[in-house]
């Protein structure tokens, strides 16, 4: 009976040793991993990583992480003409990590994942500058805001000749992805001060685009839709790389 207490002791121990020297591996190892994919992706600042399942070292054995979790603040995407866009909250989980036998690669089989985009960012793409769209008609894009429903509401303000109207029209717009653009389009089209205006000269002001592409690790716009401030878009990806 003594020895039998005395091996359970034992164990015990020595499993409380092996959660002990796998708890510091793994926070070892998201510390490397969030340094590795800072200067991969040339971000201002560390990422959040955090590697999932337990235990961790039998994973590293295995050579395949089973879910890597990645959180970065700020995130600068290229937008085309050489202009950037910020990316708020951008959240990943990486299933399927495969690493190198030096930790110097490392790839996920798929991911998904949420960000956002504020509207003051998006707003940089609008046509936000006085612009003929009639004789004697300009208007202007001064705001974005939700407009409730999944919708965009795009502030258009205009001026009919020479005489600012009382207040901006707002009109209700769908935004969508297709491929690597973020669109914003209008449901109905707008008059201003009564005069006849033709479809293509207002949807020059009210319909707009923002390329969004450069991800980290070679992710893809998913999904996009409006919310209290600003988009909020899903990515997806497959064999993504996070490091090498």
């Amino acid at each position: 009976m003594r020895a039998l207490r005395i091996l359970l002791i034992v164990v015990v121990v020595l499993g409380g040793l092996f959660v002990a020297a796998d708890r510091l591996a793994v926070n070892f190892a998201e510390g490397e991993a969030a340094d590795r994919l800072r200067s991969t992706e040339n971000l201002a600042t560390t990422p959040d990583v955090s590697i999932n399942g337990f235990p961790f070292l039998t994973q590293v054995a295995g050579g395949t992480l089973d879910d890597v979790r990645v959180g970065i603040s700020d995130y600068r995407a290229a937008a085309g003409d050489g202009e950037d866009i910020r990316i708020d909250d951008l959240r990943a989980d990486m299933k399927g990590v495969e690493f190198s036998s030096d930790f110097g690669s490392a790839t996920a089989a798929s991911a998904t994942g949420t960000a956002h985009i504020a509207y003051d960012e998006l707003l940089k793409t609008a046509r936000s500058e006085p612009t003929q769209i009639a004789p004697g008609v300009t208007a202007e894009v001064v705001g974005l805001s939700d407009g409730g429903n999944g919708r965009i509401a795009v502030e258009v303000e205009a001026t009919v000749l020479g005489t600012k109207l009382p207040r901006p029209v707002s009109v209700l717009s769908t935004v969508t992805v297709k491929g690597d653009t973020v669109r914003v389009s209008a449901e109905a089209l707008p008059k201003f001060g009564g005069v006849e205006i033709g479809e293509s000269q207002i949807r020059a002001i009210t319909d707009f685009e923002q390329r969004i592409d450069e991800l980290p690790g070679g992710i893809r716009l998913d999904k996009v839709e409006a919310a209290g401030t600003g988009v909020e878009i899903t990515v997806k990806g497959s064999n993504v790389r996070l490091a090498g």
